[in-house]
């Protein structure tokens, strides 16, 4: 597997054989990685189409066979014990949904100022299921922080995880989404009729 060169700003994560291995497995079943990702050390990872619990397993290999460190976003209940500290090494980041006045996006940009390394992967649809709107979130985000928006695709019709191109949100919110997502035209989800 041909696996590009990742300039040193990039969150690091793994080593020589969780490289290994990550490639090895995603070979096997004939997947490839083509991404173009900019020397930075923060952004928003905007994965699509999402429509299986198998993207979680495609991003994750896709992560270590790259050796990146990429963080990801579930409910604080889901890090309790013995799961929290499997969670957490996995790259999550608990969200607390009952705390009023302190929405997701807010503490999703709090991460950003605490972080000089950070990227956090959003799903914009919100959902595995059929939706024609994106949610925007992951664009307030990005927006907020004062960080790039990295394009990631699970194309399962070209068995291809895609990264790139960055794209600088320049404040026009319904332009760019549609920018964003004419990026991903022609890009087949696992099921692609969800």
């Amino acid at each position: 597997m041909n696996i590009p060169e990742l300039g040193d700003a990039v969150p690091r994560r793994g080593n020589r054989f969780t490289k290994f291995v990550a490639q090895s497995t995603l070979s096997l079943f004939g997947w490839r990685i083509e991404t173009d990702i900019p020397n930075q050390p923060q952004f928003v990872l905007l994965g699509a189409p999402h429509t299986s619990n198998v993207d979680f397993f495609m991003t994750m290999l896709t992560m270590y066979a790259l050796g990146v460190r990429i963080s990801w976003m579930a409910k604080s209940s889901l890090f309790r014990p013995p799961m929290g500290c499997l969670l957490r090494w996995l790259g999550g980041v608990p969200i607390d949904r009952s705390t009023p006045g302190r929405g997701i996006v807010e503490q999703t940009i709090e991460k950003f100022a605490e972080n000089d390394q950070f990227m956090i992967a959003i799903m914009p649809a919100g959902t595995r299921s059929m939706s024609k709107e994106w949610k925007t979130g992951f664009y307030r985000i990005a927006e907020g922080a004062g960080v790039p928006i990295l394009l990631v695709k699970f194309d399962y019709g070209r068995k291809v995880m895609g990264g790139g191109p960055a794209f600088e949100p320049t404040g026009d919110m319904e332009g760019d989404i549609a920018k964003l997502r004419a990026c991903y035209e022609g890009v087949l989800g696992r099921h692609p009729d969800r």
